[in-house]
C-alpha cells in the first residue's frame, strides 16, 4: 500500500528525473541532432564546451547574476521578514501582499517587467523622470540588462521572506528577555542572538538560492533572448540554444553536466563552510 500511494511520485521521479538524467549522461558523448545523427565521439562535446567564447560568456554573466542577486536578495528578504514579525494591525495583509507576487509564473512576470524596464514608457523610467533622474535603457544596454534581471529578481523574493520569518517566529522569547535583563540593546540582540539562531535558515536558502540563480532562463528567452550583445546569455539559455534550437542534443547535454559539477563544487564548499558560521542549538562542539 505505501508502494501504492507513492506511485505517482515514482512515476514523476523516474520519468522526468531519473531517466532523463541518465539518457542526458549517455547523450553528452555522443553528436546527436534529435532527429538522426548518433554518432560516439567520446569527451570531444565537453572539450568543444571549454573552447567555446559563449560557454565563458554565459558562465560569467550566470555568476554575476548569482553572486550579486542572491545576497541581495537574501538581505532585503531577511529585512522584511523582520518588519513581518513585529506586532502591528493589518500585519496578515502585509504579509501577503509581500507573498503574493511570487504565487506568478515566470512567463507573466517576464512580460509584466518588459514594460516597467521600457526606456521610453517604462514605469521605471517614468518614476525616475519624475525625480529628474534620465533612466538607463535598461533591457537594451549592455551595462545594465543584468542589474535589470536582479532587480526583477526581488520581486519573487516572498517566498524566502516566509522562510526567515518562520525561522524568526522559531526563536524562543526568553533568550531576548534574558539579554534585556544584561543590558543588551536591539542591536546586540540581533547580533548575538537572532543571526546565530537564524544561521541555519539563512544557510539553507543561501544554498537554494545559488541553485536556483545559476538555472535562471525564463525571463532572459522572453524579455531579451540574450541580448543586447550576449549581454544576458544566461548559461541555461545557452544550453537551450544548442539543444533545441542548433538541435546540438549532445553537446547541449555536456553543458548540462557542466552546470551540475559546477552547482555541486559551490554547494559543497558551502556545506563544507558551515562549521564557522552555522549554530545548531542541539548541536554539541
Amino acid at each position: 500500500m505505501g508502494y501504492l500511494f507513492i506511485l505517482p511520485w515514482l512515476i514523476g521521479f523516474f520519468g522526468f528525473t531519473l531517466i532523463p538524467m541518465i539518457l542526458s549522461f549517455i547523450y553528452s558523448f555522443y553528436d546527436y541532432d534529435v532527429v538522426s545523427r548518433f554518432n560516439f565521439i567520446g569527451l570531444e562535446n565537453y572539450i568543444d564546451a571549454f573552447k567555446d567564447p559563449l560557454f565563458y560568456k554565459s558562465l560569467r554573466n550566470t555568476v554575476y547574476y548569482t553572486f550579486v542577486g542572491v545576497p541581495l536578495g537574501m538581505l532585503i528578504s531577511l529585512m522584511l521578514a523582520l518588519l513581518l514579525n513585529q506586532k502591528i494591525k493589518l500585519l496578515g495583509l502585509f504579509r501577503s501582499l509581500c507573498y503574493l507576487p511570487s504565487t506568478l509564473s515566470g512567463a507573466a512576470v517576464a512580460l509584466l517587467w518588459m514594460w516597467v524596464f521600457n526606456s521610453d514608457f517604462g514605469v521605471l523610467n517614468l518614476t525616475l523622470k519624475f525625480f529628474g533622474i534620465n533612466g538607463p535603457r535598461w533591457l537594451t544596454s549592455e551595462e545594465w540588462v543584468i542589474p535589470a534581471f536582479i532587480i526583477m529578481g526581488l520581486w519573487g523574493i516572498g517566498g524566502t521572506v516566509v522562510i526567515f520569518l518562520a525561522g524568526l517566529q522559531g526563536i524562543p522569547d526568553i533568550y531576548y528577555e534574558a539579554a534585556l535583563i544584561d543590558g543588551a540593546n536591539r542591536w546586540m540582540a540581533f547580533w548575538k542572538i537572532t543571526l546565530p539562531m537564524l544561521s541555519p535558515t539563512i544557510f539553507f536558502t543561501l544554498v537554494m538560492g545559488i541553485i536556483g540563480s545559476f538555472q535562471i532562463f525564463t525571463p532572459a528567452l522572453i524579455m531579451t533572448n540574450g541580448g543586447p550583445n550576449n549581454a544576458s546569455l544566461f548559461y541555461v539559455l545557452h544550453l537551450y540554444n544548442n539543444a533545441f534550437l542548433y538541435l546540438k542534443m549532445g553537446y547541449g547535454s555536456a553543458l548540462a553536466w557542466i552546470l551540475f559539477v559546477i552547482i555541486l563544487i559551490f554547494v559543497f564548499l558551502i556545506i563544507k563552510s558551515t562549521p564557522l558560521w552555522v549554530y545548531y542549538e542541539t548541536e554539541v562542539r
